[in-house]
């Protein structure tokens, strides 16, 4: 109720907003940044009674974001606490099963009270030193290694969902980074990431690294016949791995992305892995923009009786079977709305997922947005998967953003 009571609140009465704080001298500057927004949202879950609770949930929650950002000569810090009050229903979304663990990082910079609805967290805590050539971050920090839009196969650290609109914010993972530019358009990063052990904290991580997991990854890009290119080697969870990805124009034209990887598990009786995807994208002087992405990932479910099996390993993220289409549409229907679709097609069971997603600009510092998930699919039945897509909720979704 108090979760409700407040998203009312929120959405009724808008704060006007202010202007964010902002000092500067010659060579230092501080910058406070905020956003504060409301959640509504409407689920109605696979008529399964072993994996779902609730056949039909409206829950909700309130957030906000501090964001600071000051410097001083070369040296740079960040950081972005969040809190928030959510529905505990939001959590599960009416699964029987546990909650998916948060992003893999330190859960000591993670507090959770108010009867389990509140948290608050620093999502980002980092300190930058940065020359003409060279950039060294320490701390907590976004990782974005993506090319392609909706599969990003090379994306380890924290990747977005295909169906995730709102990409604003990437959530940041504990990390050092050093990014060395030896020429124009040729950069060499390294990279260091900490992982974590599974254990029954507020995001079921531990609050210690374990360091024999330790990820570690060298990317070498340049620019070559009017496209990047870029060669990944790493250690993912004792995992090795060598990968490529390339994005540019052809014909002036048509925007050709590509990613992918091999990875070489370190337990032994498993198999090579292999994943990639290549997307073909154009955008329209009347702002109209198509995207078309392929995905293949050889650790996936060849049929959906090997779903459940699938769900358990931490090689596939967010996708079960082996070939998938992604085919997206945006287009601004007025300068202040703003209209966003994918179409998720999954090629073993042909189920699919349509996302709907709009934005309306509200003022120069708010916005309300509205989606739409349509899952089509065979529904699972007593705990079996019989599609993937099938066994997604349909959803709508309201969200009220104010920043300031």
């Amino acid at each position: 109720m108090m979760v409700r009571l407040s998203l009312i609140l929120l959405l009724s009465f808008p704060a006007l907003s202010q202007a964010f704080y902002q000092w500067q001298s010659d060579d230092a500057a501080i910058e406070l940044r905020g956003l504060v927004s409301g959640l509504g949202l409407a689920l109605n879950n696979a008529n399964d009674d072993l994996l779902f609770s609730d056949d039909k949930l409206i829950t909700g929650g309130v957030s906000g974001r501090l964001m600071l950002d000051a410097h001083i000569s070369s040296l740079s810090v960040e950081m972005h606490a969040v809190q928030s009050i959510i529905d505990k229903d939001l959590r599960t979304g009416g699964s029987r099963f546990s909650p998916q663990t948060a992003v893999e990082r330190s859960d000591a910079l993670h507090w959770r009270f108010a009867n389990q609805q509140a948290d608050v967290l620093i999502d980002r805590l980092n300190l930058q030193y940065s020359t003409d050539r060279m950039i060294i971050k320490i701390g907590r920090q976004p990782i974005n290694l993506a090319s392609t839009f909706y599969f990003t196969p090379n994306d380890f650290f924290a990747p977005f969902a295909a169906q995730t609109f709102f990409r604003q914010y990437k959530s940041g993972v504990d990390a050092a980074r050093l990014d060395w530019q030896w020429g124009e358009f040729s950069q060499l990063s390294l990279m260091t990431v900490v992982n974590y052990k599974n254990e029954v904290t507020n995001t079921g991580w531990s609050n210690s690294p374990d360091w024999s997991e330790t990820s570690y990854l060298a990317r070498v890009s340049t620019l070559f016949e009017a496209f990047e290119w870029a060669a990944v080697a790493a250690k993912i969870n004792g995992d090795d791995i060598i990968g490529v990805d390339f994005q540019g124009e052809i014909f002036d034209w048509l925007g050709v992305r590509g990613e992918g990887h091999i990875r070489f598990p370190e337990q032994q009786g498993h198999a090579r892995d292999v994943k990639f995807s290549l997307g073909l994208e154009h955008r329209w002087e009347n702002t109209l923009s198509l995207r078309l992405e392929q995905f293949y990932q050889r650790s996936g479910a060849a049929n959906e009786d090997d779903y459940n099996q699938a769900a358990t390993t931490d090689l596939n993220g967010f996708y079960l079977a082996r070939n998938y289409t992604a085919f997206g549409a945006s287009y601004e229907l007025t300068p202040l709305l703003l209209a966003d679709a994918v179409w998720l097609v999954n090629h073993h069971d042909s189920s699919s997922l349509l996302a709907l997603y709009s934005t309306y600009s509200l003022s120069d510092e708010s916005e309300l947005s509205l989606g739409l998930n349509i899952p089509l699919g065979e529904q699972p039945d007593n705990g079996l998967l019989k599609s993937e897509f099938g066994s997604y909720p349909k959803s709508l979704s309201v969200e009220y953003r104010l920043y300031f």
